[in-house]
């Protein structure tokens, strides 16, 4: 191994986590790279962005060119590839890519993201980020004054549909099932909201539109709900398993379990954005942003010792 691939630290993906991950890794005068490689996560197919500091509205790309270009200029090298494995030997972590490639540094940040859970029906890949959403807090402000739906029957989506209701004319709650697995607390809050219906023992089946628009959806008892756009709430993946040899904890969601500064089970191993137990588990880029800042941190801390 040449000193070439040699690193202090390395940012396994890019994007609102690794990104502010490296620049805040190259003030601390640590040698990073971020390895990358394009992925399908929620903010990358967004069409706009009208929640992150600063940025009233603005296409995601332009938000994620500023982040790249602030961690170029601090100094962080970054290559276009796919990480395909992760080891730890000796105290040094051994960064593969797709590209037979590898790299070996002493402190590794693993920055992924979260797989959206589908309902995989005809319509929804059409109108994917459009008319189609997997997160009401990013996309719910586009549909003020008009009638959606959410499906799921979790927290997350009962929690939407509060949200969605205080933005929304009408919000359907469907769920496949006669109750719901989210807390009752929520539960009680969503009775008592006029414009919100529950739609029990009910699937989607078709997400239906006219000419360029959404206009309604088929369930599969046949029934219909016309609506502007549909929200998809029906979990989440962690997309953790290049770590998974390591031996890394777990907890029931497969998010990793890091401390309060970032750090895995793993010592030296620390992760950044949905992947985490942290920030409350709150998915949003400006939460991302701030644990690939700490993360970075806490590995200028430990180098430091």
């Amino acid at each position: 191994m040449t000193n070439n691939n040699t690193y202090d630290l390395i940012v396994v993906w890019a994007w609102s986590a690794g990104y502010p991950a490296g620049m805040y890794a190259s003030r601390y005068k640590l040698k990073n790279l971020i390895i990358w490689a394009q992925p399908g996560w929620a903010l990358a197919t967004s069409h706009r962005v009208e929640n992150w500091p600063w940025v009233q509205s603005a296409p995601w790309k332009e938000i994620m060119d500023s982040f790249k270009d602030h961690a170029v200029e601090s100094g962080s090298e970054i290559i276009n590839e796919m990480v395909t494995c992760i080891k730890k030997e000796d105290d040094k972590f051994l960064v593969t890519t797709a590209s037979w490639n590898e790299f070996t540094s002493k402190y590794v940040i693993l920055a992924t993201w979260n797989n959206h859970r589908h309902l995989w029906v005809t319509g929804e890949k059409e109108f994917m980020w459009k008319w189609v959403s997997y997160c009401a807090t990013c996309d719910g402000m586009f549909f003020r004054n008009r009638d959606v739906i959410i499906v799921g029957g979790w927290n997350t989506a009962v929690t939407e549909s509060l949200y969605l209701a205080d933005i929304c004319n009408k919000v359907y709650l469907v769920h496949r099932r006669d109750t719901f697995r989210a807390e009752n607390s929520w539960i009680e809050k969503v009775k008592e909201r006029e414009n919100i219906e529950m739609v029990l023992n009910e699937e989607v089946d078709e997400v239906v539109w006219d000419a360029l628009w959404m206009t309604w959806v088929k369930l599969k008892s046949w029934k219909e709900l016309k609506a502007d756009g549909i929200f998809v709430a029906v979990w989440t993946i962690p997309n953790t398993s290049l770590v998974d040899a390591l031996g890394v904890n777990k907890d029931e969601e497969w998010c990793l379990i890091v401390d309060a500064r970032q750090e895995t089970s793993v010592k030296w191993l620390y992760a950044a954005w949905d992947v985490t137990t942290n920030s409350n588990k709150f998915k949003q880029t400006i939460m991302s942003a701030a644990e690939g800042c700490l993360a970075a941190n806490s590995v200028h801390e430990d180098k430091l010792r």
